[in-house]
């Protein structure tokens, strides 16, 4: 009877501590690294477990009325991988089921501080999925990506989802953006 009482008070102390475990892991952080780059997180914005190891932090936001999603994604390859500025924003582009002309796809490049980002966006038809697998159209979709210049090799950001969302979030996806370089 001892030995029994003995074993539930571990096993709810297990309990507990795994409890508290899955509680600290579930708080998101406000700051997070990506490279040379400390970015500070929307308060909007969720921290999601990153699911790939290619993916650096993973982040996700949410329409409270439609139950809409985008997700937000961060990528970086080092020094010379992943090919230059414009192929990335091409290859971004080639996601879209229907042509360039048609998908209001757009460029812009901005330097904070001494750090050029490129930004591009496009909305159309997206094709979802991991390239060579077959990819689910997203009829209505938008993407919102940034390409940040580093040493280190570029950072990548993709914010991909309904384009109502997409279009919502991207004041704060670009103040997102725009925290990692120094400013000085």
């Amino acid at each position: 009877m001892k030995f029994a009482t003995v074993a539930s008070r571990r096993f709810l102390g297990l309990i507990i501590l795994l409890a508290s475990l899955t509680a600290v892991r579930a708080d998101a952080p406000a700051t997070f690294t990506v490279g040379e780059f400390t970015f500070t997180r929307p308060a909007k914005f969720e921290w999601v477990e990153v699911t790939s190891e290619m993916r650096k932090a993973q982040l996700k936001v949410s329409d409270p009325d439609t139950k809409a999603v985008a997700e937000i994604v961060f990528f970086q390859f080092g020094p010379g991988a992943a090919g230059g500025v414009q192929a990335n924003v091409d290859r971004w582009m080639r996601q879209f089921a229907e042509p360039r002309d048609q998908i209001h796809a757009a460029k812009e490049e901005v330097t904070v501080g001494k750090t050029k980002i490129t930004y591009a966006s496009a909305e159309g038809t997206y094709k979802s999925g991991m390239p060579g697998s077959t990819l689910t159209p997203m009829p209505d979709y938008a993407l919102q990506g940034a390409i940040i210049d580093s040493d280190d090799g570029a950072v990548f950001v993709r914010m991909t989802g309904p384009k109502a969302l997409v279009k919502a979030s991207t004041d704060d996806f670009k103040k997102m953006v725009e925290s990692g370089p120094k400013k000085n």
